[in-house]
């Protein structure tokens, strides 16, 4: 299984964005109390039926119901329509929705249909989502509606603040697939290479093979922590500061229910920062159904 396991369940992780972290417990709490933004629902006899993803809405801690509100929308972003079609209806709730996308700000508002453009991981993304049979985000996603607002870098923003912490693409893969062959090490690879073998076959081979890589992006949990690394880096921590300054404006021009949609990897770094320089902490968990699996 190893010729497949590790480059496939590294480059899907990666082209859904951490969609699989889990956010680090607030100082004091106990481990297993973490907040997850993607799960599995199953059926009674174990069978995955849904891969979901979380909206978290943080209220500030010192109980002021007059204050503004902050909704993490973790994205997927290869999902199912229906999915894209709901967060949609959802984001005109909002006083503002923060986006990420590297982007200048001409073109900051992506159109559907131009994401494969000299762009090879969206080449990537659209190739998987064939596969799956899903759709891909931003062809979902309404970004032209007057409330949503772009909260990224460039991609010259990006660039200089690689080069300022040292970064390479090749090291954020080095670390990616070093992380893949640890965990390949704890695999069944006769069981798994029978399942991939088996969802090869199947009358409907686009859900076997969804089932079987939503529950290798569940093994996956850690991956985007193992490319943030314990000094942050661009891809993570350096993009959320981006996003909170935009934040920031936006709360300062007067908006009270915000939303922040980004890839569920970034969303323990942004609990934390909202915990520590906004005051505001989770308190509910809203799941919509990303991939249906029935």
């Amino acid at each position: 299984m190893g010729t497949f396991k590790l480059p496939f369940v590294a480059l899907v992780t990666w082209l859904v964005v951490g969609a699989v972290a889990a956010a680090a417990p607030p100082a004091g709490e106990a481990k297993d109390a973490k907040q997850s933004w993607i799960r599995l629902s199953r059926d009674d006899n174990g069978r995955p039926t849904a891969l979901e993803t979380a909206i978290v809405h943080c209220v500030p801690i010192n109980g002021n119901r007059r204050m503004p509100t902050v909704d993490l929308v973790a994205a997927i972003h290869i999902a199912d329509m229906a999915y894209y079609k709901q967060l949609n209806s959802d984001f005109k709730g909002y006083d503002a929705v923060l986006y990420e996308l590297v982007a200048t700000e001409a073109t900051s508002v992506p159109r559907p249909g131009r994401s494969t453009e000299n762009n090879p991981i969206s080449f990537l993304q659209n190739a998987v989502k064939d596969v799956l049979d899903l759709s891909f985000q931003l062809d979902g996603i309404d970004y032209a509606a007057k409330n949503m607002v772009h909260a990224d870098m460039s991609p010259e923003e990006f660039r200089k603040s690689m080069k300022k912490r040292g970064e390479t693409a090749l090291g954020m893969v080095a670390r990616l697939l070093g992380y893949a062959l640890t965990r390949e090490s704890q695999s069944n690879d006769a069981v798994d290479s029978l399942k991939l073998l088996a969802a090869l076959m199947d009358e409907n081979r686009a859900l076997a093979l969804k089932r079987i890589v939503a529950e290798q992006l569940l093994e996956s949990d850690d991956a985007l922590a193992a490319l943030e690394g314990p000094r942050g880096s661009t891809l993570i921590s350096g993009r959320n500061e981006v996003a909170l300054e935009v934040l920031r404006k936006q709360l300062a021009a007067g908006k009270r229910k915000i939303a922040i949609f980004y890839g569920g990897g970034h969303m323990p770094d942004f609990v934390r920062r909202l915990r520590d320089d906004f005051g505001l902490r989770p308190v509910e968990t809203r799941w919509l159904t990303a991939w249906n699996l029935k």
